[in-house]
């Protein structure tokens, strides 16, 4: 029986040819813009010489920090409840196993939109009793208008550059061949280094109302970048 001979494999050619040259750009596109969300962390502590009066210290704060989050209303876009914990503490002398106090604690986040209350919020919330406020932590929302005029950006980039290296040549585009995306981000962080840890005023009397904390926005930077290739018409050597 006759087989048939296989047929030679054409090799791809990535680099195009005399007839139909091909030329590879890189565009980039680094936008600077104001901030959409602001993250709170909280953290409510409580601590006690039993596990019952600390658990009802913790759910009491909790409480706290939730009807003072909740009353701003629409000016917070999302309130979570993070990790739990309550913990026995041994005492440090002694050959037994004695719990000496309990330690609780709760880790809240809040998305603020309303930056005109986010100062205000940040100083009662850490007014409460053992509780502990990081942030500000800026970003963008990941719909963001934003990310998408940056990788609009990077890709007019890449044209205009794609043309000017054709038109050293006196050649001009003929056809897009490949657009890849390539580590399109912001590189803006989702939780940067906070500015500090803003903690309660503690024990005692009533204090008076602590005044609220003017915060700036920081610009946040929204980066693209996208790796283009094009044929273009032979070149005037």
């Amino acid at each position: 029986m006759d087989h048939a001979s296989p047929q030679p494999m054409t090799a791809a050619v990535p680099y195009g040819t005399p007839e139909t040259p091909r030329v590879a750009v890189r565009g980039e596109a680094r936008l600077e813009v104001d901030p959409e969300i602001a993250r709170l962390g909280v953290t409510v502590s409580a601590r006690g010489s039993d596990r019952r009066t600390a658990l009802e210290d913790l759910t009491r704060r909790n409480a706290h920090v939730l009807d003072l989050v909740t009353s701003y209303g629409q000016a917070v876009e999302k309130l979570e409840t993070g990790a739990f914990a309550i913990t026995p503490q041994l005492t440090a002398k002694g050959r037994h196993e004695r719990i000496h106090a309990y330690h609780g604690r709760v880790h809240l986040s809040a998305t603020v939109s309303d930056f005109t209350a986010l100062g205000e919020l940040t100083t009662r919330l850490a007014d409460l009793e053992l509780t502990q406020v990081n942030g500000p932590f800026w970003a963008l929302r990941p719909d963001s208008p934003a990310h998408a005029e940056a990788r609009r950006q990077a890709v007019r980039e890449a044209v205009q550059r794609a043309r000017e290296y054709a038109g050293a040549l006196d050649a001009r585009l003929v056809a897009l061949v490949e657009l890849a995306d390539l580590d399109a981000e912001h590189a803006e962080q989702p939780y940067p280094v906070a500015y500090g840890a803003a903690r309660s005023a503690g024990y005692g009397g009533a204090p008076q109302a602590a005044p609220a904390l003017d915060l700036e926005p920081q610009r946040q930077t929204v980066y693209a970048q996208v790796n283009a290739r094009f044929t273009m018409s032979p070149p005037q050597l």
